[in-house]
């Protein structure tokens, strides 16, 4: 059986929607738009590095169950943060990947080259951590 982004991430959708409340769904869960599927990788795209943070803060737990719900135990929860290049009011004006596993915490190996500009903030908390330059 195939089965495409947007199905998955309804069906996640539908589980985390039980689990909190509807203004928190409303506001965390809403924005978030599946971006592609590949093998047991699930790509959400979100509007922003603080968006993304929120959530790793608050419902990484919630996300790695409901992933591993729909793709199984080697499913993986994706990020793609969207980044506005400033003085466009507003205006997206490219997407920046992130990629962060849910399932374990730690980046993709490697950044991969998905578009120039790329930020990965899993390796940048990680040199911070060690004090480490940037």
């Amino acid at each position: 059986m195939t089965r495409d982004h947007t199905t998955v991430w309804d069906n996640c959708l539908q589980t985390i929607r039980k689990n909190v409340n509807q203004q928190s769904f409303r506001t965390w869960f809403e924005p978030i738009k599946p971006v592609r599927l590949d093998e047991n990788a699930l790509t959400i795209q979100v509007p922003n590095k603080f968006f993304y943070e929120w959530l790793e803060e608050h419902y990484v737990s919630l996300l790695k169950m409901t992933i591993r719900r729909e793709l199984g135990d080697q499913g993986r929860l994706e990020y793609q943060i969207l980044m506005s290049n400033g003085g466009h009011h507003g205006h997206i004006q490219s997407a920046r990947p992130v990629k962060a596993a849910a399932s374990n915490g730690s980046t993709s190996a490697g950044v991969e080259s998905l578009a120039p500009g790329i930020v990965d903030y899993q390796a940048i908390k990680n040199r911070e951590r060690r004090g480490g330059p940037l």
